[in-house]
């Protein structure tokens, strides 16, 4: 079978190389795989259908390319759709930068012809020219479209935080200009905490967007851990939701005492309770738990409401984007919150989990050490 992109029925018609290839086309992909998961950043993390992506149709439209005959010159003839697409696929699945889209597609080359030595199937130099000139091709078109889909994520990044700091800030512009009409010192007491109250929402956003752009510099995380009970940085994060939200949250758990940075793990608890009070069913219990075992702080927020689909769990954590399934029941939004509690998980030297299921609800949960002073030096995946 040929997976060619003109859907090529009948490859006996091929050349004996065109053939050949095509025979090994799967010793190819096995190869390759091995070579990209072990060597591209992130790549390992992918399931096999989202690795492999286009890449077979790209190979086979080689194969049809290298038969003299054959109305396909190169590769690139009714390629770059192919090649688009993959491009496409990396910015939108993974975490992949440029560099790693490029290196897919030099990997595909050595493999080939690693390969086909294996085998001692000889290619003369027009052939490898096709070869060559295929590939070269492929990348221009995919880090094309990889460069353009990072850049239409940004734009909607940018006017979904405009649209979301709008909010608090008209909330506080309209409690200032209510002020400045009574004289009752128990309504202004009421406008300026609304005020205080949006502000804060504001230096918020604008604090967690200032961390999300050193993370993707490669910066770490700076930490000041200091030692506290995990319950009195809960019951400030509940207080002050329930001022705003009403009686919804459930502790549970006991005082666990450790060693964290105060300021990151209260914005993390504020992000995890944003969301959940977001995306949960209007009106239902948010549930707040800390538990401690073998060492190690298990703290987590639940929400009832639609799941999130598996195949979306990863693009919660990644810049600049959220995922999006209107259709699924999920709100579109998109975040930055969420990619700094990963970022706060890890630089605490823990993870961060994320269960969801119709039946169980959604809960999210940082895993870190009691005593994170000797790990607030571990690397972070960046």
């Amino acid at each position: 079978m040929i997976f060619a992109s003109d859907q090529n029925t009948e490859p006996g018609s091929l050349s004996p190389l065109s053939q050949r290839m095509l025979d090994l086309r799967a010793d190819v992909f096995a190869e390759w795989e091995k070579r990209v998961r072990a060597s591209v950043k992130g790549a390992d993390a992918l399931p096999h259908p989202i690795l492999i992506n286009t890449l077979p149709t790209m190979y086979d439209n080689i194969t049809e390319a290298l038969t003299p005959d054959y109305p396909r010159t190169s590769a690139a003839v009714a390629m770059p759709s192919v090649a688009l697409e993959h491009g496409g696929e990396r910015a939108r699945l993974t975490s992949y930068e440029a560099p790693a889209v490029i290196s897919e597609y030099q990997i595909l080359r050595s493999t080939v012809l690693d390969v086909l030595r294996r085998h001692d199937v000889p290619v003369s130099d027009a052939e490898m020219q096709i070869i060559n000139s295929s590939i070269d091709g492929a990348i221009r078109e995919a880090v094309t479209a990889f460069t353009l889909a990072h850049a239409a994520f940004r734009e909607q990044f940018v006017a979904s935080l405009a649209h979301d700091l709008r909010n608090p800030l008209a909330a506080a512009t309209a409690a200032a200009d209510l002020i400045v009409h009574v004289r009752d010192f128990e309504k202004i007491d009421r406008f300026a905490h609304k005020i205080s109250e949006h502000l804060g929402r504001i230096d918020k956003m604008i604090q967690d967007l200032l961390d999300t752009v050193v993370f993707q510099h490669g910066e770490r995380l700076s930490l000041h851990p200091s030692n506290f009970d995990i319950m009195e940085v809960i019951q400030e994060t509940t207080e002050q939701a329930s001022d705003v939200h009403g009686p919804r949250f459930k502790v549970l758990g006991a005082s666990v005492n450790g060693w964290w940075d105060r300021d990151a793990i209260r914005r993390t608890l504020e992000n995890l309770t944003s969301n959940a009070i977001k995306y949960g069913a209007q009106g239902t219990p948010i549930g707040i738990s800390a538990q401690e075992y073998d060492g190690r702080l298990l703290l987590s927020v639940h929400n009832q409401g639609r799941p999130i689909p598996p195949d979306q769990v990863e693009s919660l954590f990644q810049v600049f984007r959220r995922a999006q399934a209107a259709k699924d029941g999920i709100q579109q939004g998109w975040g930055i919150g969420l990619p700094y509690v990963r970022r706060v998980a890890e630089s605490h030297g823990g993870s961060i989990d994320v269960d969801s299921a119709e039946e169980r609800g959604t809960t999210v949960s940082i895993d870190i050490p009691v005593d994170s002073r000797p790990f607030q030096n571990a690397p972070t995946l960046g």
